[in-house]
């Protein structure tokens, strides 16, 4: 009986101990990735995006898809087009899709969503395998065949209902964007989540290359260096860094963006040196040095919303993959390890210095932070963390930070918690014209809870900003090429802005406003004034002398000590009465002093939070009540921070018009 107790514990031990072995073989380095882009080219695009913002995105996504990776383009209206043929990504098919991307226009009659996708997707092309393969898929409308409205729909069911069950199981993912509202949020959004990829929304075409870089990032996760303030720190161990910084199309199309190295001699695009290659699009810089000097290296100029740097060296920082959504019931699993080449590194005298640490940011701003490496190293190197809830349901970024003085490396991606029964929040990409220094890793000295730009993401579809009318919308001043203008420059596309007497119109829409808003706080001090000219002549009629009429209140009334008592006649006391007047003067209650514009227009303002509930998470919405919910226990709810509300009226037709800049392509 006693051995059988033995063999009994024995079995139990081991099966506790499976759960181990999986995680602790669970964690490598991503395999080389597998990108397929395709782009809607049909005709309604011309509304949508009638500079054809389409192509610098593509652009985009051509210059940092990773070196070694497999890559494609399709576009599709009615028919599908492989505009760049599936192949290793190196520096000659990076110029061939830079190339092509002249061909992308807005000619298609229909959009035939689903043969696009079965024509990428199609398991010939990558040798039968589609294990690591990403769809990242752009349309602005709804399915659309050829024949009666009957035909599009059942095209649509048999998508969904047929081919998404095929292509899931063979592993295949899709990521989804949106062009404007105008999209089939509801169609690309099942996409998306049946094969566990990402949708966006992109509310304009200026979104777009955010929006494709957004999507690329969660398809291959690229290590980071965090941006701290205007700079960030390169380590000797970085072969090569690519900056995105995104920005106003004025910093895009006029050298005022600059990158100084340690030596602190800035240059720009038209100074870069030999061994930066310095690409300047429509909304985007793409800075990309290979051997940089160790040391900090200064960005100077505007950051847009969504600014990054990634790094490539032989000293990497992996991170288990993480869901684009998790629940109570299917928690978020975090897993760090660091690799040199392709072994993974255990030993203490390394991961002693580094220091690890878990950040959820809200889409609001709200922060919490965890540490990873506050015990001993852990002895299989890797680090683990479990986010099983959080307070509320909606967008969240997940930063992991890894830090030891000369070396720093960053993990990035965009999740979203949903509470079961619930719809995932939509995430809406906005232009990045907002400069946003939002990856600063302390508050400004002496500014405790430092306001920043809150992110570009939004937690419902209701909070999507109304279409521009017919007015406001950007002329587009040339047709689409057709296919056959190859080569055809950026620059054949123009904008032509309304202004009035050199001034947009929303400039003079500004100002009218502006002018309303003053003239009714004038108008409300004269009646205020007015109303307290008329209360003192009122009060002044019952009164007797001209030193009363400034008194408020009567004087007080002193009791004299019993010596000093003075008895006045009967007589007398009705002689100094007040005489009678001609008009009666009705009897009002004293009224409090009447504030002025200033004060009334201040006491209306947003009042200061109460210092004593700044740190209280309860009062910042992201009270926790269990320990495996994120805040109070695992995180430093000292992080939490206010941000300021995402502005809204940047506006959206201040375009330049493109340029016909050649790439600067030393190496």
């Amino acid at each position: 009986m006693k051995r059988f107790r033995h063999v009994r514990m024995a079995a139990v031990l081991l099966l506790l101990s499976l759960p181990v072995f999986a995680q602790e073989s669970s964690l490598s380095l991503p395999a080389d990735a597998d990108i397929r882009i395709v782009v809607d080219i049909s005709g309604s695009m011309k509304e949508t995006d009638p500079l054809n913002l389409r192509r610098p995105a593509v652009r985009l996504l051509a210059r940092m898809v990773p070196e070694g990776a497999r890559a494609g383009l399709w576009t599709f209206g009615q028919y599908v087009n492989m505009l760049v043929p599936y192949d290793v990504v190196d520096q000659a098919w990076r110029e061939t899709a830079i190339e092509r991307s002249s061909q992308i226009n807005s000619v298609a009659l229909h959009t035939n969503l689903g043969l696009a996708m079965e024509k990428a997707s199609n398991a010939w092309v990558s040798g039968g395998r589609l294990e690591n393969t990403h769809l990242i898929v752009l349309s602005d409308g709804k399915v659309d065949v050829p024949g009666e409205a009957d035909a599009s729909a059942a095209e649509e069911r048999r998508i969904l209902s047929a081919w998404i069950p095929e292509l899931k199981a063979q592993g295949a993912t899709i990521h989804t964007v949106g062009l404007s509202e105008q999209a089939d949020i509801g169609f690309l959004r099942t996409l998306a989540r049946e094969t566990g990829g990402s949708f966006q929304l992109a509310q304009s075409a200026e979104a777009l290359s955010l929006a494709f870089a957004n999507a690329l990032n969660t398809a291959v996760p690229q290590e980071q260096v965090p941006i701290e303030g205007d700079g960030f720190n390169v380590d000797a161990g970085v072969k090569e860094f690519t900056a995105l910084i995104f920005s106003g199309p004025e910093a895009a199309t006029e050298a005022s963006l600059k990158l100084a190295g340690p030596d602190g001699a800035p240059y720009t695009y038209e100074s870069a040196p030999d061994h930066v290659n310095w690409a300047s699009e429509p909304g985007y810089n793409l800075i990309t040095v290979t051997e940089p000097a160790a040391g900090r290296w200064r960005l100077l100029g505007d950051l847009g919303q969504g600014s990054r740097v990634t790094v490539v060296s032989d000293l990497r920082m992996a991170v288990s993959p993480i869901p684009t959504t998790f629940t109570e019931n299917e928690p978020l699993r975090v897993e760090v390890a660091f690799f040199e080449e392709m072994e993974r590194l255990t030993g203490a005298d390394f991961l002693s210095v580094i220091d690890v640490s878990l950040s959820i940011t809200a889409s609001d701003g709200r922060k919490g932070t965890k540490e990873l490496s506050a015990q001993s190293p852990p002895e299989d190197g890797i680090y683990r963390d479990t986010v099983a809830r959080l307070p509320v349901s909606g967008q969240y970024q997940i930063d992991v930070l890894a830090d030891a003085g000369t070396f720093s490396r960053k993990f990035s991606v965009m999740t979203s918690f949903v509470i079961p029964g619930e719809e995932a929040p939509l995430e809406v990409v906005r232009e990045p014209l907002v400069p946003d220094l939002s990856e600063q890793a302390e508050a400004l000295p002496g500014f405790e809870g430092a306001e920043s730009p809150a992110p570009a993401v939004l937690e419902t579809p209701a909070e999507v900003a109304e279409p521009p009318t017919p007015e406001q919308k950007v002329q587009p001043a040339a047709p689409e090429q057709d296919a056959s203008e190859v080569g055809a420059s950026d620059s054949d596309t123009k904008k032509a802005p309304e202004t009035l007497w050199g001034l947009p119109l929303w400039a003079w829409g500004s100002g009218v406003a502006l002018l309303v808003v003053i003239s009714g706080f004038v108008l409300f001090a004269v009646r205020q004034k007015r109303h307290r000219a008329e209360a003192q002549e009122a009060a002044a009629a019952g009164r007797e002398t001209l030193d009363d009429l400034d008194v408020d209140e009567e004087p007080p009334v002193i009791e004299p000590e019993n010596d000093a008592v003075e008895f006045v006649p009967e007589a007398e006391a009705e002689e100094a009465t007040i005489p009678e007047v001609t008009e009666t003067v009705p009897v009002e209650p004293e009224e409090p002093e009447i504030p002025t514009v200033e004060e009334t227009v201040l006491a209306e303002a947003v009042e200061d939070p109460d210092p004593s509930e700044a740190d209280d998470p309860a009062s910042a919405g992201l009270d926790v009540e269990e320990d495996d919910e994120f805040g109070l226990e695992d995180f430093d709810l000292s992080e939490f921070d206010d941000l300021s509300e995402y502005r809204e009226d940047s506006p959206a037709n201040d375009w330049p018009e493109p340029t016909d800049k050649k790439e600067n392509s030393k190496k």
